[in-house]
């Protein structure tokens, strides 16, 4: 009689030991994508593969148009030009993977090409929230302190501002890619998104994980949040100051300049609030993607137009540059 509960005990013991073993020795994930839009797979294919052309096509020309007219040679335009090239890294780290996954309906990922896909991703939009906050920060100084401009926004200025914006965010988003990739999965390997995004990687893992998601929290108030308030603050001084100015013409001319980036600055962290300060409950599969979509794919592929279309600067070197071809 004594033996049976210490069987039961050893199996019990023996079961969790498998279970540890199976949790941890998880290799890939399966990133399921739009798998639930099967008679749409070449559809999308062929919307997200012209949308990838369109995006990168078009911040390459901002990035020659910029580059080859003097008259663009301006801090403006050089944020612009870094913005650009920002967003072609920025989309190139999601859109191949999820063509990849239409084209071959191979949806499998290895936790580690997760966890550089997540970490690349982290990064570069940590770095597209401190460039806007730059750019707003480049307008507020030429519309509230035109006298200054030219020394405070200097080509060193300029430099460092840019460097930092491209580096800030990846010693934090390291640490948070590491953190999540440590913890231990065994809810499911199906990754309900197109690519290894923070949310729907976390709800895989096992066990309470409300530290982590305040970890998270903690993080988008520091590269979203944060910087969102800056661009605020920076657009609240440049609106008062324009509506101070003397003639209509001088006013519309200044909010022309700063339009086109207040809707890409509307756009992002817009989409990306809702996706990342949002109460779980409240998150669905379905939502996610088309929130993720906006400002993984939508708002790039946008963003030359919006840039070129409204500024007649870029307009005339594009001009330029097709007279000279």
């Amino acid at each position: 009689m004594t033996s049976t509960p210490y069987k039961h005990s050893t199996q019990i013991k023996h079961e969790e030991m498998k279970t540890e073993d199976s949790v941890s020795t998880v290799m890939e994930f399966v990133l399921l994508g739009f798998s639930d839009l099967p008679n749409l797979q070449g559809f999308l294919f062929g919307l997200f593969s012209i949308m990838y052309v369109i995006i990168l096509a078009g911040n390459c020309l901002i990035i020659i148009i910029t580059a080859m007219d003097p008259a663009l040679q301006k801090p403006m335009y050089f944020f612009l030009a870094n913005f650009s090239s920002l967003e072609i890294c920025y989309v190139t780290v999601t859109v191949p993977r999820i063509l990849f996954n239409i084209w071959t309906q191979d949806r499998h990922i290895s936790i580690t090409a997760c966890a550089v896909q997540m970490c690349f991703f982290l990064v570069l939009g940590t770095a597209e929230s401190f460039l806007l906050a730059v750019m707003s920060y480049d307008r507020y100084v030429a519309i509230c302190n035109p006298l200054l401009y030219p020394v405070v926004m200097n080509s060193t200025k300029c430099t460092q501002l840019a460097v930092g914006s491209w580096l800030g965010g990846m010693p934090v988003q390291l640490g948070q890619t590491c953190q999540i990739f440590s913890l231990h999965f065994c809810n499911s390997t199906k990754i309900d998104h197109f690519f290894c995004d923070v949310p729907p990687v976390i709800k895989l893992a096992c066990g309470d994980m409300s530290v982590y998601e305040l970890f998270v929290y903690v993080i988008v108030m520091m590269v979203g949040a944060v910087p969102f308030i800056l661009v605020l603050a920076s657009y609240s001084r440049i609106i008062a100051t324009i509506l101070r100015l003397p003639t209509a013409k001088g006013q519309a001319k200044a909010f022309s300049t700063c339009s086109s980036h207040l809707l890409i600055v509307i756009l992002f962290y817009g989409s990306g609030t809702i996706t990342y300060l949002s109460p779980k409950s409240t998150h669905s599969p379905g939502t996610d993607k088309l929130l993720s979509l906006l400002y993984t794919i939508v708002t790039p592929m946008f963003n030359p137009m919006i840039y070129s279309l409204r500024n007649k600067e870029v307009i005339t070197g594009l001009r330029k540059l097709l007279l000279k071809k």
